[in-house]
């Protein structure tokens, strides 16, 4: 088994949070992506304070960051002895944590206590040979241990724990969830099987640690940070990395120097826009990341997006990368969903069941097109939690009222700001269980009024669409952007069918039943794409369905023709 990080300081990394709220009690310890978990013991140290609290999001990112700075990944042989390797590595330091996973073979990420360990390691190790192909000569934190005496070596083998990087199969999934007790047991039980694990958010953070140090052969004072899902809380197993280059750092050296009897500063190249700049930047570091990066494969520069990018592959880790520069509003949303998915566990269950159905059910795609994002569904389950009574979650503008000083931010004109402490958020008093919200969901986006009112999280009420966007979802905080502007009408009206007809099962079913008869129940039944399962099941749901449908068709045909009368009248 592999080691793990030990001490308070990483207790909530592990997932050792408790969460407010009824769904936490009987299903507490959700993992490691800084969430929910049953409470543990503790350890005195100077740690400790921190410890009893949950973690704001700076400092699970500063810490994150650090223990990627003391970690390194080694490829392996087939065959290894986990004994002597450790044995062996711990002649440069002490080893901290471990684990082994299979990425294009075996590879091992060890964190190590002391950043001096990783130049002891590297001072040991050789230059592979240029028999066959010449070498780029960088000194990386990758590294490939081969056996010099693999026959005798082979006797003394160990079978290794490889730790999974990607989530099981939903045929799998949906075995597990028919042995469950009840609806909310199934849901965090999804969320157990799809959310981040410990070692692959180190796994996340190492990948953008190795290019940061690539980074800093032109920038110094630069930090290349993940956003986005590998951070917020609500990240799934197999994600991309988002990641980017922050030089937030450089800009301490404006304060410095003031004393004196004169001005001094850097001289700097300058460039007519900041646009121009990212795009030079992200150039440099794309074409360093494609010929001397070790692992960076299929780098591609898009610089003409509206957020220009490169994207590549990370083969060491097994990532897709997309790196950026200075998205700081990109980490203000993420922060704001770290909090969120840390105020209550039945956020996060909720979230993940509603993308983990919308993927089965063809709503949501990997790929650019019509269709809904998980970000954007992401929103529309928060609006959902900001609007029961009393609510889950609070709005952004009630955030914003509890921010002080510190927690003030304006970029680009925007505002940004909302309390970064998690201890000044009141507890919900909302006492809904999941098997509830899921199937009130359903029924409130499945009769919502898309084609008037738009979704605000900033105020968490319905308000009137500035324009006609079949479904108009409020950037939490460039209030003049839609979110969810790339999704059609075709692809609305489907996630409405589907809504419904989800609402429509979950009513219906009889639970006793299904499971005397071994067919799937609950959350189960949702995630079975609708007509692959028990034919009698489908027509029954189909009349009732149709049944709906037919009434609502004769509903609008009484309000046109009773507008047809008024018009007539007033003629």
């Amino acid at each position: 088994m592999a080691l793990r990080a030990g001490g308070p300081a990483l207790a909530l990394l592990r997932g050792r949070l408790s969460l407010p709220g009824p769904a936490a009690r009987g299903h507490a310890r959700l993992g490691p992506s800084g969430a929910a978990a049953q409470p543990a013991a503790e350890e005195p140290g100077e740690d400790a304070e921190i410890s009893t609290r949950k973690k704001t999001f700076a400092e699970v990112q500063t810490e994150r960051l650090d223990q990627a700075e003391r970690t390194v990944l080694i490829k392996c042989p087939s065959k290894l002895n986990e004994k002597k390797l450790l044995q062996y590595l711990s002649s440069h330091g002490n080893v901290m944590s471990h684990f082994f996973f299979e990425n294009r073979g075996i590879s091992a990420l060890i964190e190590f206590s002391e950043k001096s360990s990783i130049a002891s390691l590297q001072d040991a190790v050789g230059i592979p040979g240029a028999s066959e192909h010449h070498v780029v000569p960088f000194k990386s934190r990758l590294f490939t241990f081969t056996l010099k005496n693999p026959v005798s070596q082979h006797v003394e083998e160990t079978p290794l724990h490889l730790f999974p990087q990607c989530h099981i199969p939903v045929k799998d999934l949906i075995q597990k969830l028919c042995l469950a007790d009840s609806i909310s047991s199934q849901m965090y039980i999804l969320l157990n099987e799809y959310q981040l694990t410990e070692e692959n958010i180190k796994l996340r953070f190492l990948a953008c640690s190795l290019v940061r140090d690539f980074a800093c052969a032109y920038f110094p004072d630069s930090t290349v940070k993940p956003f986005g899902s590998s951070v917020n809380t609500f990240g799934q197993l197999g994600s991309d990395v988002d990641m980017f280059l922050d030089f937030h750092g450089t800009g301490k050296h404006a304060t410095k120097m003031q004393k004196g009897p004169f001005d001094m500063e850097y001289q700097m190249k300058r460039l007519p826009s900041e646009r121009l700049a990212t795009q030079r930047i992200l150039s440099v570091i794309g074409d360093c990341l494609d010929n001397f990066g070790p692992g960076c494969v299929n780098v591609q520069k898009i610089l003409n997006a509206r957020c220009p990018l490169v994207k590549f592959s990370h083969q060491p880790t097994g990532f897709q990368c997309d790196l950026s520069v200075s998205n700081s509003i990109a980490i203000r949303s993420s922060e704001l969903l770290y909090i969120y998915g840390c105020l209550d566990s039945r956020v996060r269950a909720l979230v993940f069941t509603i993308r983990c159905w919308a993927r089965v059910h063809g709503l949501t795609n990997s790929a650019p097109g019509t269709w809904i994002t998980n970000f954007s569904l992401t929103m529309m389950v928060m609006f959902f939690l900001q609007r029961r009574s009393p609510p889950i979650i609070p709005t952004l503008d009630q955030l914003k009222e509890l921010a002080d000083e510190k927690d003030k931010h304006v970029i680009g004109g925007y505002d940004c700001s909302f309390v970064s402490d998690l201890r000044k958020i009141k507890p919900t008093k909302n006492t809904e269980t999941l098997d509830v919200l899921l199937s009130e969901f359903f029924e409130y986006f499945g009769h919502f009024d898309f084609r008037k009112n738009s979704i605000n999280l900033r105020k968490g009420k319905e308000v009137n669409k500035p324009e006609s966007s079949p479904l108009y979802i409020w950037n939490p905080f460039e209030q003049d952007l839609n979110i969810s502007k790339n999704v059609n009408q075709p692809q609305l009206e489907k996630f409405v069918a589907m809504a419904r007809e989800s609402a429509w099962i979950l009513q219906k079913e009889d639970k006793t039943q299904q499971m005397i008869d071994k067919e799937p129940w609950g959350l189960a039944a949702l995630l079975i794409p609708f007509g692959k399962s028990n034919s009698r099941k489908t027509k029954n749901r189909m009349k009732g369905i149709g049944s709906e449908t037919i009434k609502s068709l004769l509903d609008s045909l009484k309000l046109n023709n009773a507008n047809s009368q008024q018009k007539a009248v007033g003629k």
